[in-house]
């Protein structure tokens, strides 16, 4: 690169590549924006392509494969013996992940997207100074910066990290072997996938959450339902258990811990798995050069994803809301379209799905019955379990619900919670449905094919109105 400028100004420039900074630069390159990337690492796609969301997935995709091998006499089909190569599941996954990035390259290139590789820092309004991996810098002069840095694994105090016998979920995308047993601290999206995975490849897993229930984010009923079907598969549940002390021992850790109760709980695996959430990455990123706020490595942003700072956005992990890949996207469209000059619809935050990717999934979008009731709503709600799905016994797996939570004011739809098979799918309708403020009577006017397991959205809908015909 050398101590020189970079080929500058540019009109729009991303610090970060992730699914928020490369979609951003791409909506802004197709805005006529002379357009700029700016990565540390080697390829494009930051944590949810490298060591998150899509490793992650892969890992799960393999363990369905497996169990479904496993149980495939259920339905006629006899397979002896099916085993987990786990070299030959590391090489699928990190194929995927190289074509996903090479999918990101070509777009920068399709675009005229300038890929710039170094570290990116803040060096005042309008500039920023960038380190390449050699060491050598440059400046870069754009009048729109985009702050896209994302964010990493969140350490507990006194419980440090060592890639074997400690992990996180970064080391545990990049499995050299499964262990005998393992312990998962925390009860989140991420801890309940690695659970659900290490379960299927045949491990002894306990799961360890601080708060009364699995997945505390999501509607109190579809974490009562998960630890049913965890428990089904001998995954053994604490919830509402802190732990209060780690030690690393010749065969693995041992683990002190107390229950809400005051009971004392000893526990030992051959690894703990650490997923108790993430931290925003703006460390060194140059902040107090600028006029952009921040409240604990959190960058504040107006509906338009730009910060105090007139031209400086800030997308992703960073700013407040959830830290999910899809909302980041949307953010960067928002970000790209408002530098550009235009009006761009501000994203509501209450209509974003949430997903989870264990056995069984479990997805959301809107309010839970609890949250719509603590916002003074009076609310109907439908639920319809997936044993009374045609296509889920098919499939035979019946496990899990839909839940339509309505204003009953309006019959607005305002959330709708699911645990059950392809439940991450099946949330696309709801998100539409939310999108477009429907009504439960409008979801079941909608005919749902059959035999489908999208039927369970529409006798959800009708049991919102006291109705379900099969059930």
């Amino acid at each position: 690169m050398g101590d020189r400028a970079v080929a500058a100004p540019f009109d729009f420039t991303v610090i970060g590549s992730g699914p928020g900074g490369y979609v951003a630069a791409i909506r802004a390159a197709q805005l006529g924006l002379k357009t700029a990337v700016i990565e540390k690492d080697p390829l494009p796609g930051g944590t949810c392509l490298h060591v998150g969301c899509i490793p992650t997935k892969a890992l799960l995709q393999a363990a369905e494969v497996l169990d479904g091998a496993r149980t495939a006499s259920r339905f006629g089909v006899r397979i002896p013996d099916a085993q987990l190569d786990l070299s030959a599941l590391n090489a699928y996954k990190d194929k995927v992940v190289r074509s996903n990035a090479k999918g990101i390259q070509y777009l920068f290139k399709k675009n005229q997207i300038t890929a710039i590789g170094g570290r990116g820092r803040l060096a005042g309004p309008g500039r920023i100074d960038v380190t390449a991996a050699d060491g050598t810098t440059a400046t870069i002069e754009s009048r729109a910066i985009v702050l896209a840095t994302g964010s990493r694994v969140r350490a507990l105090p006194g419980i440090e990290f060592d890639g074997e016998t400690i992990i996180n979920s970064d080391d545990a995308t990049k499995m050299p072997r499964v262990p005998a047993s393992i312990v998962v601290l925390g009860a989140g999206a991420v801890g309940v996938e690695f659970a659900s995975i290490y379960a299927s490849y045949g491990s002894t897993v306990t799961i360890v959450e601080l708060l009364p229930r699995l997945l505390p984010l999501e509607d109190p009923d579809l974490g009562a339902e998960l630890q049913r079907a965890f428990q089904q598969r001998k995954i053994d549940v604490h919830v509402g258990t802190k732990v209060e002390s780690v030690a690393v021992a010749a065969d693995g850790v041992r683990i002190a811990a107390s229950t809400a109760a005051g009971a004392s709980l000893d526990l030992s695996a051959e690894v703990l798995l650490v997923a108790v959430g993430r931290a925003p990455n703006t460390d060194d990123l140059g902040l107090e050069t600028v006029a952009a706020a921040a409240e604990r490595g959190v960058v504040q942003v107006d509906a338009s994803m730009q910060t105090a700072e007139p031209g400086l956005y800030a997308i992703g992990d960073i700013v407040p809301g959830p830290m999910l890949a899809h909302v980041a996207s949307h953010e960067g469209i928002v970000a790209a379209e408002h530098a550009a000059g235009g009006s761009p619809e501000p994203i509501h935050y209450d209509k974003i799905p949430s997903c989870t990717y264990s056995h069984p999934e479990v997805a959301s979008i809107g309010l839970s019955e609890e949250a719509a009731r603590e916002r003074g709503q009076d609310v109907a709600v439908g639920v319809f379990p997936f044993q009374a799905v045609g296509k889920a016994k098919i499939l035979n797996d019946t496990l899990g619900f839909v839940k339509v939570v309505t204003d009953k004011q309006y019959d607005e739809i305002v959330g709708v919670h699911i645990i059950g098979p392809h439940a991450t799918e099946l949330i696309a309708e709801a998100s539409t449905a939310l999108s477009l403020e429907a009504t439960a009577e409008s979801l079941f006017q909608a005919v749902h094919a059959h035999p489908t397991l999208a039927e369970a959205l529409g006798e959800a809908a009708l049991a919102a109105h006291g109705r379900p015909i099969h059930f």
